[in-house]
């Protein structure tokens, strides 16, 4: 793991398209966890975690455009055009997936949230805000360690109860069809979660490479 390691230097036109990225993910597994807790009143939020999920792409697509520079030729940055690909993509994914997640409640007709989608739901958020510390890390030069390490003791905290979760559809021989939604859900929470864990592996070897 990366305690005590530095990041490297961050271009400036880099580091605003790294941080566009860290509100989006902020704001967008906020936007999720409030539809999850208000839900089915909150509905309204689901255009706004749309928007959030159009964001993302955009920026996305400018990082990578400009990592590839605008002739064709690479970025002077601090990474790769490959590293920054990876790292843009998985980014997009946290955000891509929060918003599956909230649009498979409203297609599926959910009534009403079980606790353990409460639960995913917040953990997603806390891994949302170390994504964006850490980002926020790696344009300042700091130390990327401790917010890597809390992504992936969440995405294990995920992992489990999304586990337990399924496992407990199947255990109380509820409908076949409410067993299908919320597997599904579940699923698209923990893609979401996974996806943190991704950002964090694509920083590491960035901050590795770096040395």
């Amino acid at each position: 793991m990366l305690d005590g390691r530095r990041a490297p230097s961050i271009d400036a036109p880099i580091a605003t398209l790294l941080e566009e990225f860290a509100r989006t993910i902020e704001r967008s597994t906020r936007l999720l966890r409030d539809l999850v807790k208000t839900y089915p009143e909150g509905t309204g939020l689901l255009k706004d975690l749309v928007a959030e999920e159009h964001e993302g792409d955009r920026i996305a697509h400018d990082l990578i455009h400009l990592l590839n520079g605008a002739s064709g030729r690479r970025s002077p940055g601090p990474f790769d055009v490959e590293d920054g690909f990876r790292l843009a993509t998985a980014l997009d994914d946290v955000v891509d997936n929060a918003e599956a997640a909230g649009d498979m409640l409203a297609v599926y007709r959910v009534e009403a949230p079980t606790d353990q989608a409460t639960q995913l739901a917040d953990i997603l958020v806390h891994s949302g805000d170390q994504v964006a510390i850490a980002l926020g890390a790696l344009c300042r030069g700091a130390d990327l360690g401790p917010a890597l390490v809390e992504i992936h003791r969440l995405e294990n905290d995920g992992d489990r109860i999304s586990r337990d979760a399924i496992a407990s559809l199947f255990d109380e021989g509820v409908d076949p069809l409410f067993v299908i939604r919320w597997k599904d859900i579940y699923g698209a929470f923990e893609n979401a979660i996974d996806a943190c864990e991704t950002v964090a592996h694509h920083l590491e070897g960035i901050a590795l490479k770096a040395r």
